[in-house]
């Protein structure tokens, strides 16, 4: 999800193709009009989208937004192309298809994925190339101090799962006091988005599912620049911010946004497009379609049954080693040039401000919390790579923490869900979400108030500190701007200053608790 922002129209490019938003966001100036009440229409040059209006919360969503062309045929595991025009006026008041998705690695039940979203039962297609956009009602025009920022949340789901449906972009706006524009972005996941491989590279496009690029400009120079474009992730949306900051070695030019945010980042083992394990899921892929006899396995691969791929895609995942996802990205050379962890040691990053927060407990739901394991055993598993003497040490490490199923938890918040080491001065901010039980995912809900039935804990000075954390990183490149009277939230220090971070809890009391506290020297040198 290549997030550009340019001060030029809607072009292509060789490395990826320049987005619809752009035309959104202009087109959108127009609904600054008082009397722009009920259905308003934006014109993208290719299509017409016709949303509509809350009049109780003056917010104009746009729901289903084509942003490239659908990634089939010949088109799959290739760059994404513009989308074809269209005649008439196309309403974009329903949720779009999500993208084809996989289960987590013999998992019973997926933690992405609420009871609310099953209920919907959108349909799933490879033709899922839409955003959503919302804007606060008449507040989208740009004025000469400067327009909205424009937040671009990408959702999580271990690059297997999720949707822009799952999340109600006017939260976010409610949150800013309506302050922001919310882009909610969808992705090609599993199979479909992150089949690695020597093929791919040759033929197509490693890290599909990365390979979408939003354009900000063309007209609105107050809100199309670096500076009022944020990027946002959770779990594996957070991991797709972290590729973004890396890309192209930490240099990408132009710049592209200055400020990420990053919930939960999810930080797999990231091998080389051709390695090993890599080879290996294409292979079986391809014998799963009956392509190892074809002198070309990636064109026979485009011409296969999206039934036959999708029931693939659902079986290597769901075969996968528990808590794990098997289609992530890879090191393609082009885009990402080496690991990311490599990237950021040289502290070589795109973008400018990070707000980056953790959870308290984030490898527990991604553990088999019934099983009796060897830690050794379970460390292998884990890193198929390691040899014998980095799995020493890695039990090392953990061994005076409790219970071999502790030390489990351990191994996976640390490592897939990596504390991030970023080389920003004084530019970066760290926190972590502790409200019990402290899960993946359990802060979700405190930014997307109406997120599977809302906060658990729905005390409201605590949901006003924690999401304006946030939405203040999004408008003034700092967390600590109290824009909403009665913030009890302490004042921040950059994290890179003294290793100060923000803890978010409560007490057995239920009051808020919110409070700073010096990152664990322990955990930082199990981390390095």
């Amino acid at each position: 999800m290549l997030v550009t922002v340019r001060s030029v129209g809607l072009k292509l490019s060789t490395k990826a193709n320049l987005l619809a938003v752009s035309h959104v966001l202009l087109a959108l100036g127009a609904l600054s009009s008082p009397a722009v009440t009920v259905s308003p229409i934006v014109n993208l040059g290719y299509a017409q989208y016709q949303g509509s209006v809350d009049m109780v919360t003056n917010i104009t969503s746009f729901l289903g937004i084509r942003y490239a062309a659908p990634p089939v045929g010949d088109l799959r595991w290739a760059a994404p192309q513009p989308p074809l025009a269209v005649s008439g006026v196309q309403q974009a008041t329903t949720q779009p298809n999500r993208c084809n998705k996989a289960p987590t690695g013999n998992s019973l039940t997926n933690p992405f994925e609420s009871t609310s979203m099953r209920k919907r039962a959108i349909s799933q297609s490879e033709d899922c190339l839409f955003l959503n956009v919302y804007t606060p009602g008449s507040k989208v025009v740009a004025t000469p101090g400067g327009g909205l920022p424009v937040v671009v949340f990408i959702h999580g789901g271990g690059y297997i799962t999720g949707a822009a449906s799952v999340f109600n972009g006017a939260d976010l706006i409610v949150d800013s006091n309506h302050g922001v524009i919310t882009v909610l972005i969808q992705y090609r996941l599993g199979l479909f988005g992150f089949l690695p491989g020597k093929a791919v590279k040759e033929g197509g496009a490693l890290n599909a599912g990365l390979q979408l690029c939003i354009t900000m400009g063309a007209g609105l120079p107050s809100v199309a620049t670096p500076a009022k474009v944020t990027i946002w992730g959770e779990s594996a949306g957070a991991g797709s911010v972290l590729q973004h900051i890396v890309a192209h070695g930490g240099n990408t030019q132009p710049p592209l946004f200055e400020t990420a945010m990053t919930s939960s980042t999810f930080l797999p083992s990231q091998y080389n497009y051709n390695d090993r394990i890599p080879e290996m899921l294409y292979s079986e892929v391809v014998n799963g379609t009956n392509c190892t006899s074809s002198s070309d396995t990636l064109s026979c691969l485009r011409a296969a049954d999206v039934n036959t791929l999708q029931t693939l895609n659902y079986n290597i995942n769901v075969n996968g080693f528990f808590g794990t996802f098997v289609f992530v990205p890879v090191v393609d050379g082009t885009f990402i040039l080496e690991r990311p962890t490599v990237t950021i040691r040289k502290g070589r990053l795109n973008g400018k401000y990070l707000l980056s927060m953790t959870n308290s407990h984030e490898g527990n739901a991604f553990v088999d919390q019934s099983m009796t394991l060897d830690v050794a055993d379970y460390v292998k598993t884990l890193f198929p790579n390691f040899g014998s003497a980095q799995v020493a040490g890695a039990v090392t490490m953990y061994e005076n923490y409790g219970s071999n199923l502790n030390q489990a938890n351990l191994q996976y918040s640390f490592a897939p869900l990596i504390i991030s080491f970023w080389h920003l001065g004084e530019r970066a901010w760290k926190g972590e979400f502790a409200i019990p039980p402290g899960l993946h995912g359990s802060d979700v809900a405190y930014y997307f108030t109406s997120y599977g039935g809302g906060p658990p804990y729905n005390n409201s000075q605590f949901i006003t500190a924690f999401s304006n954390s946030f939405m203040a990183m999004a408008m003034f490149e700092t967390p600590d701007d109290r824009y909403t009277p009665g913030d009890i939230t302490p004042s921040w220090t950059s994290w890179q200053y003294d290793l100060t971070e923000m803890k978010f809890n409560e007490t057995f009391a239920g009051v808020p608790d919110i409070y700073t506290f010096k990152t664990d020297s322990a955990l930082l040198e199990r981390c390095a």
